[in-house]
Parts: C-alpha cells; structure tokens; sequence
C-alpha cells in the first residue's frame, strides 16, 4: 500500500493533468452513493463527511472534517485522508492526502466548469476567499484562460489575507490586486470565483452584470450562501451533481423559494463533459456553476495520483 503526504499529492495533481482526468472521468459510468453529513457539535459548525464512490477499476471513500473556527486557531478548517483500494478484490491500494487531493479536485472541478462555461475572452477574474481553497484557484484557472490578465483577490472578512495572497501571486508573476470595494469588483469581472464558508451572501444579486460567470464552491449545507439566490432566477445555472440541488444553500433557497424549477437546473457537469462540443454562451448571459464536491472527483483524483507510480 502507498502512502501520498501532501507534497506528493500536489506533485502529481498538476491542474494540466487534473482537470483533463475529471473530465474525461466525469464522462464515464460510476456509482456515487450520496454522501453522508454528521454534525459533531450543538451549533451545527464542525461536521464530518463520508464520500464514496466507485467504478470497474477502482473505489475508494474519502473522510473529511470540517471545523470552521479552526481560523481562530490559525489551522485549516478541513481535514481528510482518502483510501483507494481495487474495484475488482477489494485490496487496498493507496492512503492519500486528503486535505491536498480535496483542495485540488476542488478548485479543479471549479476550473473545469469555467472551461466549459465562461467567456473565452475573459480577462478579469475575482477570487473572493482567500483560505486553504481560495488560495489555490488562480493556479487552476490560469491553466484554462490563459487570456486573463488581472486577478482581483479579496477576503470580505480577512483584508490583510486578500493583500498578502494579491503580494504572492505578484511575486510569482501574476496581475493580482487586493480589493475592498467588493461591489466594484464584482462589476468589473468576466470571471468570479467564490471560496468561502458564509452562511450570509458575500455577492448580492443587483452587483453581478450580464455576461458574467460566477464558480461558486463554498457553500455545501443548506444554510451556508455565498450568494444571493435570486441571482439564480436570471442566470443560467449548472451544478456539479443533483446533490447541489439539496445541499448548496444557494440552490436549495431558490428551489424552495420558487427562484428556481427543477428544470431550470441546465445541466451537472458530467453531462456537460459527455456532450461532443463545448456549448455556445448567449449575449449577456449569467451563468452559474455550483460545486459542493463529488466523492466521484475525488476517485478520479486519487486515481490519478496512484496512476503516477
């Protein structure tokens, strides 16, 4: 059995192997029960999620908890390991690490939606959250609109973490700017990608202009919003599975609220990856891709670490 610590995940997790892998595993046929949420204290705050999933060749399950007010202790808010065993006998193949796997299937998947939904001239970007997840987008993007020329970074609860991740970006090449001004910010973005835990909606409905994508990844329980969700009612929306439909705050809001339909769900994402062309954007088209994470992205990430002994 392999052990993968977290360096060697991410050496073997590079977005230009990743992201095409889930998509052409998101293509393929694979048993994703749904995955189980236990909550571990009275306020509903830290939980515990279950995820398996496999296919023909491989399954595996993914632990993760998620301790929001790690912050407050300067430790990450999610931790996880992943065990890959073989689909056929059962043998256990690898240990990953599951905090490393998580944030790069993640942003991962959020780069792939992009890839198949936003403007291909996008030339701004917002990343909104700048924690374990946020921190990593830009990388993953960069690989899939190589035409963006300014990352806008901001943190409406960490000012000081926005300018510090803009300083290393910049450090490493990049056009990055920290922003306050988060209305302004919005407004002037092709692209934006939120990764935080709110549970109150960061980006309000009236700031988003026509033509704008928005990847939103934070929210994965019912009360957590990282938008408004009447922004939804006049966007065209996608999600990564049918589990958004319950477990984004987002999404269940609107649902509820008559924001949305059931059918105005477009499409998930491995619908979108099996269709043979990519789909034609409208004029001032608003669209939407929530992620809450897969235990099948997680397989196909495990899997393609494994692939690389």
């Amino acid at each position: 059995m392999h052990y993968f610590d977290a360096a060697q995940t991410a050496g073997r997790l590079d977005y230009a192997t990743l992201i095409p892998a889930l998509r052409a595993g998101l293509a393929t046929e694979a048993t994703v029960p749904p995955r189980q949420h236990y909550s571990l204290d009275a306020e509903g705050q830290s939980t515990l999620l279950v995820m398996p999933a496999w296919n023909r060749e491989f399954l595996g399950v993914k632990l993760v908890d998620v301790f929001p007010r790690n912050a407050e202790r300067g430790q990450p808010a999610l931790s996880s390991a992943y065990v890959l065993a073989d689909g056929e006998t059962g043998r256990h193949l690898a240990l990953v690490d599951g905090g490393e796997l998580t944030r790069r299937r993640t942003v991962g998947t959020a780069a792939l939606g992009a890839s198949l939904l936003a403007p291909r001239d996008a030339r701004v970007h917002l990343i909104v959250g700048t924690g374990h997840i946020g921190s990593a987008v830009y990388d993953a993007y960069a690989t899939v609109r190589e035409g963006i020329t300014t990352t806008l970074v901001a943190d409406p609860h960490n000012p000081a973490a926005a300018r510090a991740l803009a300083e290393d970006l910049n450090q490493r090449g990049a056009h990055a700017v920290p922003v306050e001004d988060l209305p302004t910010a919005v407004g002037q973005a092709d692209i934006i990608t939120t990764a935080t835990l709110a549970r109150e909606p960061v980006i309000r409905d009236a700031w988003v202009t026509p033509g704008t994508h928005l990847d939103l990844i934070g929210s994965f329980r019912p009360e957590m919003h990282e938008v408004e969700s009447s922004l939804l009612g006049r966007s065209t929306v996608f999600v990564d599975s049918d589990v958004a439909r319950t477990e984004s705050g987002e999404i269940a809001t609107a649902l509820a609220t008559g924001v949305l339909s059931g059918d105005d769900i477009a499409a998930t994402l491995p619908e979108l990856c099996a269709r043979p062309a990519d789909r034609v954007r409208q004029d001032g088209e608003i669209t939407v891709f929530k992620t809450v994470g897969t235990g099948l992205t997680d397989l196909i990430a495990a899997v393609t670490v494994y692939a690389g002994t």
